[in-house]
């Protein structure tokens, strides 16, 4: 069986299933009721099409045209609920937009309401008490691998830049930038001067 039929049922349950656990949810999705927004993920490199009714409805091809089409990374998604984001995200090309950025913003929204409370459902099976101390575990253990791979980032980066010299460091690109900029306004003034001497002849 092909990978993405898999992948849209899997986000479609889950997704519903947090929906129906959510009043907020529940209203935002009644909001969006007979909207088509396109996705396009670039981490699975393939889009995917949320067709809004009574419930979500998850597609891998959509032959119809969408009220609203995304391009970006699973990471910008929580920032498209403030809406003053959304033009630095175009300039920066993290994302790109089509068609009505409200309905960007109300997908942002219903996705951040729709989340998961794993330890209620965790407490169902198991008991209150188990399921507080697994999820506080897990969130321990998440913060525990975050915090080693930001040191090992910024362990890197100081390899590349100050013992191998492969990477300039921060201060030697902006050295290099401030040089560029000087270059530029005396390049303007050169041609400046070469303007107004050749007026005069």
């Amino acid at each position: 069986m092909p990978l993405m039929p898999l992948v849209t049922a899997g986000i479609e349950t889950a997704l519903n299933l947090c929906i129906n656990e959510s009043s907020d949810a529940q209203q935002r999705l009644a909001r969006l009721k007979g909207k088509v927004i396109r996705v396009h993920i670039k981490e699975l490199n393939h889009g995917l099409t949320f067709v809004f009714s009574q419930q979500i409805d998850v597609l891998a091809a959509y032959e119809g045209e969408p009220d609203c089409d995304l391009s970006l990374s699973l990471a910008v998604l929580p920032e498209l609920k403030d809406q003053s984001n959304i033009t630095r995200l175009i300039k920066q090309d993290k994302l790109v937009l089509e068609g009505d950025i409200q309905l960007a913003q109300s997908l942002a929204k219903l996705f951040d309401e729709a989340k998961p409370d794993v330890e209620e459902w965790l407490s169902k099976a198991t008991g209150d008490a188990f399921a507080h101390s697994a999820v506080y575990s897990v969130k321990q253990v998440g913060q525990f691998v975050q915090q080693r791979a930001q040191r090992h980032q910024r362990h890197i980066a100081e390899v590349l830049t100050e013992e191998w010299r492969i990477a300039p460091a921060p201060l030697e690109v902006a050295h290099f930038c401030d040089q560029v900029d000087d270059v530029k306004s005396q390049a303007a003034q050169v041609e400046a001067r070469l303007n107004a001497l050749l007026e005069t002849l």
